[in-house]
């Protein structure tokens, strides 16, 4: 029903693992060639030689997305391997918890630099390339922490994730004219091992609280990345698609008993 996106150049950052990970899975395997980026090699050769077992062409380059000479670097190596960048999945996250009052400038800049100032670099070191595609995609992965909802420990996170949302919409005006669009998927509570670390009574009362009383998959987040990056998704720009079972809907845990 879409227009197939074989051959594509695709770039992934923080795809060594999680979400991230998904997505260049279901790139791969939709028959885009996936460069992978992160910045624990044995993680994404891993990620790598899976990609490649299930039939997909895949590489990875490491890489810190807060480091904007990083970031040149993994632009220049899709130009060189993949011949350019026809879709930028920025998805580097990092999500440490720390209370407000205990809150240090450490905790602080880590967060925003990879979450909000990695999403920043990474686009504008992509630009060139996602111009000279004539189809440029910018999918970031935001999260419904910080644009719709609240958690205590992430106020950092959250804001960060807000902030890459500021950022698309004013990105995608100043980008449309060169064919760029720019859009983001929110998660919800996804399957991950992240998610997996914050331990079983987490993840047993956020999927308490989601109506389709599951988690998400990463492969989930992947499609709703891919749907943008397609042809048909042209003319969508400086949006946003929620992908967390109804999460965010239920006004109290009581809505959900009915």
């Amino acid at each position: 029903m879409f227009t197939s996106i074989a051959g594509r150049a695709v770039v992934v950052t923080g795809a060594t693992r999680g979400i991230g990970k998904g997505i260049a899975k279901v790139f791969a395997g939709a028959g885009a060639r996936v460069l992978i980026t992160g910045r624990d090699e044995d993680a994404a050769k891993g990620t790598v030689a899976e990609l490649s077992a299930a039939g997909g062409v895949a590489s990875y380059v490491l890489g810190d997305v807060s480091r904007r000479d990083d970031c040149a670097r993994i632009a220049d190596t899709a130009a060189e391997r993949l011949g350019g960048i026809d879709v930028l999945c920025a998805n580097a996250g990092i999500f440490p918890s720390a209370k407000l009052a205990e809150m240090t400038d450490e905790n602080i800049d880590e967060v925003l630099g990879t979450n909000l100032k990695g999403t920043i670099l990474s686009v504008q070191a992509c630009l060139p390339a996602l111009a000279a595609s004539g189809h440029g995609r910018v999918i970031l992965t935001s999260s419904i922490t910080g644009p719709v909802t609240g958690f205590p420990g992430w106020s950092h996170y959250g804001a960060s994730k807000a902030g890459q949302l500021g950022f698309l919409r004013t990105a995608a005006i100043e980008l449309a004219a060169s064919g760029i669009t720019v859009n983001a998927v929110l998660p919800g509570n996804i399957a991950t091992e992240g998610l997996a670390s914050l331990g079983k009574e987490y993840e047993a009362g956020m999927t308490s609280a989601i109506p389709m009383r599951r988690l998400g998959t990463v492969d989930e987040i992947g499609y709703a990345a891919l749907f943008l990056a397609t042809d048909e998704a042209a003319y969508i720009t400086g949006q946003t698609i929620v992908v967390d079972g109804g999460q965010v809907l239920p006004e109290s845990l009581d809505a959900l008993d009915g």
